[in-house]
């Protein structure tokens, strides 16, 4: 129960995005703006989830989990029902930011909890079970979202963000405990979570699984991107067989972190962040070749697919584990470093597979490949790292 709402409340902001694009284009009648009117409410989201985990993570270091995870979520489930009675999309727009920051407690705070409680295998363990949880996601909230988006106007996917808010505080006040001690908080304020960053950021260990989980993140987005294309555009999928090649990665994604959760107790964190990441690269060095060999082919895209996304599954609670365990000092700053990495470096992502061009599958493999290379050479340097410090 307890990693169930603790995964809960770090799946609730990206169900904030998956379960209302469907909705974007009556979103944008409804309130008299143009589509990139409305799709600035996701930018606007997405900064608000990098500012408030910026600014939630340390401040969770100071003062404690519980009130930083109860009060945003809390602020969640308002802002979420804010969006659902905004009247203008200057208003929306602004809501939300607000929903963004304050969405962004579960993730933040929730991953320090986890490294506040558990230790070595277990860590991995838990993070690979949020991995799993979270792995549901994408295939629930555009099922959920196109559901209710049939039967009632686009305002109540936010009336339901709201009542997921408000039943998910309630689960954290009841299950999550505090796990943060005051003798074990940063003291001196903001000064204090500022020295606490730059000493994170000072070091070579700490740095490493930073960098990863950023390209980490920009390889998802531009798996999100430039599949998005692929699907609809090129090969002209529709969007009931799109749903299914997404809903099948998103299975075999979920299988590969219970795999990692079981693999972890033999083998370490970074070894199996490397070959994670040497799968993922596999994955999109074979479409590069398929591409050039038979051109963009629907077997060959959902074939190398099936080969890189599931290696999130082993990339994410790893990388998570390794990072959270090297920034032990500052859990809930280091939880803040991850995150804001991890989202920052999608953000920039996103659109390059467009600059690449749009004629075949050649762009997404170029763009996620090129990611996911950085990310292997980030797994090698951290476990590198990893056996010069048991070496010593």
């Amino acid at each position: 129960m307890f990693l169930a709402v603790i995964a809960g409340l770090g799946g609730v902001s990206p169900l904030a995005t998956d379960m209302y694009v469907p909705g974007l284009p009556d979103m944008a009648r409804s309130l008299g703006t143009s589509s990139a009117g409305a799709q600035a409410t996701l930018t606007a989201f997405l900064l608000g989830v990098i500012a408030g985990q910026l600014v939630l993570g340390p401040l969770s270091d100071l003062v404690g989990r519980r009130p930083v995870l109860l009060l945003g979520t809390s602020a969640f489930a308002v802002f979420s029902f804010g969006c659902a009675c905004a009247p203008t999309i200057e208003v929306m727009t602004a809501l939300r930011f607000g929903q963004g920051v304050s969405g962004a407690a579960g993730i933040v705070v929730g991953r320090a909890v986890i490294v506040d409680l558990y230790r070595g295998v277990e860590l991995s363990r838990a993070y690979a079970t949020l991995s799993a949880i979270g792995a549901l996601g994408p295939v629930i909230a555009p099922v959920l979202g196109g559901a209710l988006l049939a039967v009632a106007p686009w305002r109540f996917v936010f009336v339901a963000l709201a009542l997921a808010g408000a039943i998910l505080a309630m689960g954290a006040a009841r299950v999550v405990p505090e796990s943060l001690p005051p003798e074990l908080r940063i003291r001196g304020g903001a000064g204090g979570a500022l020295r606490a960053a730059g000493t994170l950021l000072s070091r070579p260990t700490v740095l490493a699984p930073v960098l990863t989980m950023g390209c980490l993140g920009a390889a998802v987005f531009s798996y999100i991107a430039g599949a998005t294309f692929v699907l609809h555009d090129l090969l002209h999928l529709p969007a009931t067989m799109s749903s299914l090649v997404y809903g099948v990665n998103a299975v075999a994604n979920l299988g590969a972190a219970l795999l990692y959760r079981r693999l972890v107790r033999r083998l370490r964190a970074e070894t199996l962040m490397v070959i994670g990441a040497v799968l993922g690269l596999g994955g999109q060095l074979l479409l590069l070749v398929l591409t050039a060999a038979v051109g963009s082919q629907l077997w060959s895209f959902c074939l190398c697919l099936l080969i890189s996304v599931p290696s999130f599954g082993f990339l994410f609670p790893a990388a998570s584990a390794v990072g959270q365990s090297r920034g032990r000092q500052a859990p809930g700053t280091m939880s803040a470093l991850l995150g804001v990495a991890q989202f920052s470096f999608g953000a920039a992502a996103s659109p390059l597979i467009g600059l690449f061009g749009t004629r075949s599958t050649a762009p997404m493999a170029v763009v996620m490949g090129g990611f996911l290379a950085l990310a292997t050479a980030g797994a090698l340097v951290c476990r590198h790292q990893s056996r010069a410090t048991a070496g010593q």
